[in-house]
């Protein structure tokens, strides 16, 4: 029960501040990309600020015996790139420009009602979906 209310309060800091930074809007990254244009420089200032943190407090937090509600860290511990990664991420990438939108911001913007957020997160369950069936049958 500690840990679906750590979740539940960690999925709620993490949204209000996507909506207070205006991460949900989708001009706002395009608006970062288009450097030809008017340059928005928001998106860097909330990058800027989560790296600011996570340099602070990672090295904090990981000096612990173990994290608060788990018996141990789960850090990832693959040092290689490789193909799905590389892949992934160009996909990502490309996604991400073409929409301006990323899973947490879309997932957080559904509070919005906007119809193009309800679309990028049908089409974003359904490549999902799509992927896993792929790796299954890859796997074979």
């Amino acid at each position: 029960m500690k840990t679906s209310l750590a979740a539940l309060l960690s999925g709620i800091v993490f949204g209000l501040g996507l909506a207070i930074s205006e991460m949900i809007n989708p001009a706002r990254v395009i608006g970062f990309l288009d450097i030809s244009g008017q340059w928005d420089l928001t998106l860097m200032l909330v990058m800027g600020s989560a790296l600011a943190f996570t340099l602070i407090g990672f090295p904090l937090i990981t000096r612990k015996a173990h994290p608060i509600l788990a018996e141990k860290f789960t850090l990832p511990t693959k040092k290689t790139l490789d193909l799905p990664l590389i892949s992934g991420a160009v996909l990502f990438g490309i996604g991400w420009g073409l929409a301006g939108l990323c899973p947490g911001p879309a997932i957080a913007g559904l509070a919005s009602l906007n119809p193009g957020i309800f679309l990028f997160v049908a089409a974003m369950i359904a490549g999902q979906f799509i992927g896993l069936q792929l790796e299954k049958a890859l796997a074979r």
